[in-house]
């Protein structure tokens, strides 16, 4: 599985982006997808999840409410639509694949996505 995320920029305080993840190559069935991110000095943080058949979605405690995480399986397709940015969502922001076997999980352990994408940098300053 490949994983390509596009989308990332310079976005003022307050703005808006649209993070997209494409996936080519063998995709194991029913597998949940996730958005995590990483600061300079920081570890990796959990961003939003969701499951094989978009049912069931969780997010991070500091997006959650801004952030929506959603998928088009016609298209191999992951997105992060994130609203009212303020600079600490300032980051790298990577995709992953979980092969997780069922269509209405999604999981928020870094651990246990087997897949990543190369990341897309987001930063929120005016």
């Amino acid at each position: 599985v490949q994983l390509q995320a596009s989308g990332g920029g310079l976005v003022q305080p307050g703005g808006s982006l649209r993070l997209s993840c494409g996936a080519s190559g063998f995709t194991p069935d029913y597998s949940a997808m996730g958005w995590f991110r990483q600061a300079p000095g920081k570890e990796r943080e959990f961003v939003a999840a969701i499951s094989w058949g978009g049912s069931y979605t969780t997010y991070g405690v500091s997006v959650k409410g801004r952030f929506t995480i959603s998928r088009d399986n016609a298209k191999n397709t992951v997105y992060l639509q994130m609203n009212s940015l303020k600079p600490e969502d300032t980051a790298v922001y990577y995709c992953a694949a979980d092969p997780v076997g069922s269509p209405i999980v999604a999981r928020r352990g870094p651990a246990e996505y087997d897949y990543w994408g190369q990341g897309t940098q987001v930063t929120v300053s005016s």
